[in-house]
């Protein structure tokens, strides 16, 4: 008999957008290609489902993102030069990006939400629980977080979001969660908000993104009207599902307490990189030197 945990083995990764706030840097190169320290962004975010044993990689894609497809595809010629130059360690770094997973590509075509996007995946994911990970956040290994949330949808069913404790000056921001506690850890989702006003909002719980979905949620995509901004609105069908569990529900939330990298936000982009900079041991140790004395001697004459 098959175990639960084995029918999740699907990751959906929506890599779509424009990625306007990086212009003109993304005019020609896809957003989720930019390199954090010497590393796209994307190939974090596949490492993390694969880590938790999601080895069928679905990418939602548009136009201009050919770079994406690359990156996971094998380049002969780049391989054979670094073996005659003997150069095992950037071989092997080259090589690991196109072994990671079975990766399958879509392309959305209209831009009309991150929920239009999932709904692209119906066809590849069929009737199973899948995985939803979006390419901004960048969660740390030593922090997993998908794992625990495929098990509290092996416990109690449904669907299963990640959530975060965010300053409550700041939740017009992010979707935000009305919760109940079910058992430690595990909260029910009685109600969703996307982007509120910090007075309208029903918590600081914080929706990131990671989400366990039931396959239900395809249906209700499909009943979904367009929501804020007139696109269809991931929100908006875990709100209808938080409400009923012949739809995919019930809805239930992890709040997640580790490191978390915004890469989406040209500020939060640059700590991560000098974060993860900072804790790699082949850069860490003269980086931080150089930080230091950077502070000391430079920051005081900024402003």
């Amino acid at each position: 008999m098959t175990s639960p945990r084995s029918r999740i083995s699907k990751a959906v990764i929506p890599a779509a957008g424009l990625g306007t706030r990086f212009l003109p840097a993304t005019k020609a190169t896809p957003k989720e290609m930019l390199p954090v320290v010497d590393q796209p962004a994307i190939q974090y975010v596949v490492e993390e489902a694969t880590a938790a044993g999601l080895t069928d990689v679905l990418m939602i894609t548009g136009r201009n993102k050919r770079p994406l497809e690359d990156h996971f595809d094998r380049n002969y010629e780049l391989e054979d030069a670094l073996r005659r130059k003997g150069d095992t360690e950037r071989l092997s770094r080259v090589q690991a990006s196109t072994t990671l997973a079975t990766m399958h590509y879509v392309r959305q075509g209209d831009p009309k939400g991150l929920g239009h996007a999932i709904l692209c995946a119906a066809p590849h994911v069929g009737d199973q629980p899948f995985a939803v990970l979006l390419g901004d956040d960048l969660i740390d290994p030593r922090d997993p977080l998908l794992t625990t949330m495929m098990d509290a949808q092996i416990e109690h069913g449904g669907s299963v979001i990640a959530l975060m404790e965010v300053d409550p000056d700041r939740t017009h921001l992010y979707g935000c969660a009305a919760v109940e506690p079910v058992t430690d850890g595990v909260l029910r989702v009685t109600g969703l908000v996307e982007k509120p006003d910090p007075a309208e909002a029903p918590s600081n719980l914080a929706i990131i993104g990671r989400y366990v979905l039931d396959p239900g949620v395809f249906e209700v995509l499909g009943k979904t009207p367009p929501g804020r901004g007139g696109e269809l609105q991931l929100t908006d069908a875990l709100q209808t599902m938080s409400t009923d569990s012949a739809l995919g529900g019930p809805v239930y939330g992890v709040v997640f307490k580790g490191r978390r990298y915004d890469t989406g936000d040209r500020g939060d982009y640059l700590r991560a990189i000098v974060r993860l900079a900072c804790e790699r041991p082949d850069l860490g140790p003269d980086f931080q030197k150089w930080l230091r004395t950077y502070v000391a001697e430079e920051m005081p004459t900024i402003g």
